[in-house]
């Protein structure tokens, strides 16, 4: 395969799927807490592969870094070449933190899509990182550098990353798919908003059609394997996941499963492709509790309707100001457009 260089990354000419994973194994990952006296059960894990008795070929380490209200940043650390790369970057000076505790060398960030929360620390991350590559597939993504493309390949060391165009929440949404050659850890996608625990974001840019490709084909055609989202909502798509299907017992057990992390204020993250596809209505838009919930048939149109009425759901639940609907759109980059939230 040949490849030319990107900044830290390789870009191959021949596109190529040299996947490993191996059962129901995760990569090893760290959780990173982001101040005392907030969210105080994300404490580090310790997350090298040898503590965690992953074998020494495998080189991807990921720390989860929780910010904000409920967002996730990461960092996806090669472990032989000490190269790291971040995702969706919402408060810089935590991530650059825990770069200098890792004593890694960050080369470059990956950002999902152009919302407040995922994109608003890359213009100060910039600044205090010249030469930092900064990609994305929307061209309203924070100090971009470079355009990404649909199934476009990159590499850092021996972890290779493909780019998976996943509009529905915004036109312009990119998950990452990233996987080592020859390693028997799973492979693990960066979703964003495009697909979270039991749920996704909120259709905001583009036609049910499109989602449900992106949920169905793009994302549900992966390994059925880690999924690292942007969010922690998971408590509440769970009980909308509920509604929809009182009797499925897999959303009854990690409801239960989710209630308990919550009261111990720990993380859901990461969940799996292969659990998403027995609890997650958005992924299950063909089977028939869902479909008669909806009163739909086509899968874009229960998909459409469960969007609806997963929104009055959340309404519902936790009614938002008009002052704090109008700052969420202000963040969001919704205002002066004709769809709003």
């Amino acid at each position: 395969m040949g490849v030319h260089r990107v900044g830290a990354f390789c870009v191959p000419t021949v596109s190529g799927w040299a996947l490993g994973w191996a059962g129901e194994r995760t990569p090893c990952f760290g959780l990173e807490r982001e101040a005392p006296a907030l969210r105080k059960g994300f404490e580090s894990l310790g997350a090298s592969r040898e503590d965690a008795g992953c074998p020494s070929s495998a080189t991807m380490k990921v720390k989860v870094i929780p910010v904000l209200e409920d967002n996730y940043m990461y960092l996806v650390i090669e472990e032989r070449t000490r190269e790291a790369v971040a995702v969706d970057v919402a408060v810089p000076k935590r991530l650059l933190e825990i770069v200098g505790r890792e004593g890694v060398s960050l080369t470059t960030v990956l950002t999902t899509h152009h919302h407040w929360d995922h994109a608003r620390g890359n213009v100060e991350l910039a600044r205090l990182r010249p030469g930092l590559a900064v990609l994305g597939a929307d061209e309203r993504i924070c100090a971009l550098t470079r355009r990404l493309v649909h199934g476009e390949e990159l590499r850092f060391g021996a972890i290779h990353v493909r780019c998976l165009l996943t509009p529905g929440h915004t036109s312009g949404h990119m998950s990452y798919f990233l996987w080592e050659e020859e390693c028997p850890d799973p492979p693990a996608v960066f979703s964003g908003d495009a697909l979270s625990v039991a749920g996704c974001g909120l259709r905001l840019e583009s036609t049910a059609q499109q989602m449900y490709e992106s949920l169905t084909e793009t994302l549900g055609s992966l390994p059925p394997e880690t999924v690292f989202c942007g969010h922690e909502h998971t408590l509440g798509n769970l009980e909308f996941a509920q509604k929809v299907e009182p009797g499925n017992d897999h959303v009854r057990a990690k409801l239960s499963w989710a209630k308990k992390r919550d009261e111990d204020d720990m993380p859901t993250v990461p969940s799996t492709l292969s659990e998403e596809l027995l609890y997650n209505p958005f992924l299950r838009v063909a089977e028939e509790p869902v479909r008669k919930f909806t009163g739909k048939a086509a899968p874009a149109e229960v998909l459409e309707a469960l969007c609806k009425e997963r929104a009055s759901f959340q309404r519902a639940a936790e009614p938002v100001q008009p002052q704090a609907r109008a700052l969420l759109a202000l963040q969001w980059g919704l205002l002066g457009t004709p769809r709003q939230k």
